[in-house]
């Protein structure tokens, strides 16, 4: 069993065994805890009472969080004619067609997310053995299959997150930096949370969150009550 170090037996040592926190409550403890010398990320980690293994219980979207995540995201777009320059003009980093589709199947991955318009997903598919396990292959559930290339570009940028289910019900996402402070960090929580409850699947039975925990990149991680959530979403009144 690998052994943690010194700083973060101590910072752990904040958090009180078998407590579960408030949202404004574990937010500040975890940035309490962030001890690292870089800025670090606040994540989410949410156990679902879905069975993944059933396609009717597959949850998966994507949320625009209100402050982003405070980090530079490349956006490459898929696109040919008025919908190439479109994306340019919405603040692309790449865009292309059958360029970039060689490009990435000769190895070339410098990007963070991927947006197609529908009638180039042909020949996307071709690299999809590439994008797929690495989670960039555009999606027409999450927006990034669509011929509104601008307004997928400013999202992206602006701080959209994608989130998906794992084999283990569980689901991982960034909230946003530790310098965010907890007012922001919160409000971004929100966005996440209110998204996920809205995908509860009609299939899914008795609990639906059935755990909440939080922690910066280096941090320990702060459970969360759930019955929190709806005193959590009132922020986005």
């Amino acid at each position: 069993m690998p052994k943690h170090g010194k700083r973060y037996r101590e910072v752990a040592a904040r958090v009180e065994p078998g407590r579960r926190y408030t949202f404004p409550e574990a937010v500040n403890l975890a940035l309490q805890t962030a001890s690292a010398k870089f800025d670090e990320t606040l994540e989410a980690a949410v156990v679902l009472g879905v069975n993944p293994r059933h396609a009717d219980q597959m949850v998966r979207g994507a949320v625009v969080l209100p402050h982003g995540l405070g980090k530079t995201v490349r956006v490459l777009v898929f696109a040919k004619g008025e919908k190439e320059q479109e994306a340019k003009d919405a603040g692309a980093d790449y865009v292309g067609a059958e360029d970039l589709i060689a490009k990435i199947q000769a190895g070339w991955l410098e990007f963070d997310k991927a947006v197609a318009t529908p009638d180039l997903m042909g020949a996307v598919g071709k690299i999809g053995k590439i994008l797929g396990p690495r989670g960039l292959m555009p999606n027409a559930k999450v927006g990034t299959v669509t011929f509104d290339v601008a307004k997928a570009v400013k999202e992206l940028k602006g701080g959209k997150v994608e989130f998906r289910v794992d084999r283990a019900g569980v689901v991982h996402a960034p909230m946003g930096k530790v310098s965010f402070g907890p007012d922001r960090l919160l409000q971004n929580l929100a966005a996440f949370m209110d998204t996920l409850i809205r995908l509860k699947p009609a299939t899914s039975k008795g609990t639906y969150l059935k755990s909440i925990h939080l922690s910066t990149t280096m941090g320990p991680g702060v459970p969360v009550d759930t019955a929190d959530v709806k005193n959590l979403v009132r922020l986005l009144s």
